[in-house]
């Protein structure tokens, strides 16, 4: 592979961007399908997906298109009036939530529009509170989870090591095991009025539950009269092999955020919520300036007719198994967990061969494949939804060549 290139702009020794992400090693110019070139010309199979973002691929050209007329047509006026997209993104939501066995009706639910996945989810812990009133505030979520950088949602995020440099933070947030109803239980007490989990821990790990795990946390908040808000930012929108994540277990949650996918890298968040939730929010309760402007919207429309229309949730199903099939094949990997195209590789002493996580994960960047090492022994991955067999193939035979000491 060719050298990694430099985010220093070229005549200058001054990098304009904040450190927060580390110094960037690789810029990249352009993106066709699952394929990245940087501004070397060097190839790269992108099996991360800027984050479970791009499922359809870079570029799309439905989407592209959309995006283009969009921005011939109406770009932003605030959300004080209405435009054409977002009703219609709206209403596709509710539907694909509502597509769940325990929905009683269609149409039973509505949807507030955020940028981003951190805020849909701070939206989800406004309305919980708005709903249960004062002295329900509490959410209760899981350890090992991952919310968002907001100082609300990094308290709901069960990772303690994120918060120390943050503290104090926002109170009304406490942890449990993952996957341990027990323990969910032994954690509620009167001022707790909601659980916010994820399907499956992205960030964590690609942790995955048993089947019973949310079907069981329904039937606790139903007992206790408890909002369920499932976090599908990472598992909705097909990439589990269904719509969202949730309908593995056959449940309707009260509340559902979702983003990354949705917009195929078009910014854009979502709140779902059951009607008598929903209407709990009055003029001024939350706002957004660019929330579901009509860019972000109209690439969402695009987005979700593009998976209708291919059966989204199949095609991932199907390449999922394939992609986990090969990789439980290779010498390294211990064991493959997640659903769909998201999937977790736990490795092996003879895969890490002294190294983590994250230094493979790099390794595999240098060989031409991107994917990442969410914990010292996981690597991630999560394709498009459009990856072809062939560049699965492909992108296992490098994999299998890091692992094996191939390329550093």
């Amino acid at each position: 592979m060719s050298a990694h290139t430099s985010a220093v702009p070229s005549g200058t020794d001054h990098c304009p961007m904040m450190p927060n992400y580390g110094a960037p090693t690789i810029t990249f110019e352009r993106g066709s399908g699952t394929e990245l070139w940087d501004t070397n010309g060097t190839r790269y199979l992108d099996f991360l997906c800027g984050l479970a973002v791009t499922s359809l691929g870079h570029s799309h050209p439905v989407v592209a298109k959309a995006i283009a007329d969009q921005a011939m047509t109406l770009t932003h006026v605030s959300n004080l009036y209405n435009t054409i997209p977002g009703p219609a993104v709206a209403m596709t939501l509710d539907r694909l939530v509502c597509s769940s066995p325990m929905a009683t009706s269609r149409q039973r639910g509505q949807v507030l529009f955020q940028n981003s996945g951190a805020e849909a989810n701070e939206a989800a812990i406004k309305l919980a509170r708005k709903y249960n009133g004062r002295g329900r505030h509490v959410v209760l979520s899981a350890l090992r989870s991952f919310h968002g950088r907001t100082l609300a949602t990094l308290h709901a995020t069960g990772q303690p090591e994120k918060h120390e440099t943050f503290h104090p933070l926002p109170e009304g947030f406490r942890h449990a095991a993952y996957d341990d109803v027990e323990a969910m239980e032994a954690a509620l007490d009167p001022s707790v009025g909601a659980i916010l989990v994820e399907p499956i821990q992205g960030e964590g790990g690609v942790n995955t539950p048993n089947p019973e795990y949310l079907r069981d946390l329904r039937a606790l908040c139903d007992d206790r009269s408890l909002l369920l808000i499932l976090d599908e930012i990472q598992t909705g929108i097909a990439r589990t092999g269904m719509w969202f994540g949730f309908q593995h277990a056959g449940v309707l949650p009260d509340i559902v955020t979702m983003a990354k996918g949705l917009g195929n890298g078009m910014p854009i968040g979502a709140v779902w919520a059951k009607r008598e939730v929903a209407q709990c929010l009055k003029p001024g309760d939350h706002g957004s300036t660019f929330a579901g402007q009509p860019l972000a919207a109209s690439a969402a429309l695009a987005t979700l007719s593009v998976m209708e229309e291919m059966d989204a949730p199949a095609v991932a199903s199907a390449r999922g198994a394939e992609l986990s099939a090969a990789l439980e094949a290779l010498p390294g990997v211990a064991s493959v967990r997640g659903a769909g195209l998201l999937l977790g590789a736990e490795l092996n002493s003879e895969g890490l061969n002294g190294r983590t996580g994250g230094e493979i994960a790099k390794a595999c960047a240098d060989a031409g494949v991107l994917i990442n090492g969410v914990t010292p022994t996981t690597l991630r991955l999560a394709p498009p939804i459009t990856v072809s067999s062939e560049e699965i193939a492909e992108a296992v035979g490098v994999i299998a060549g890091v692992l094996a000491g191939e390329s550093s």
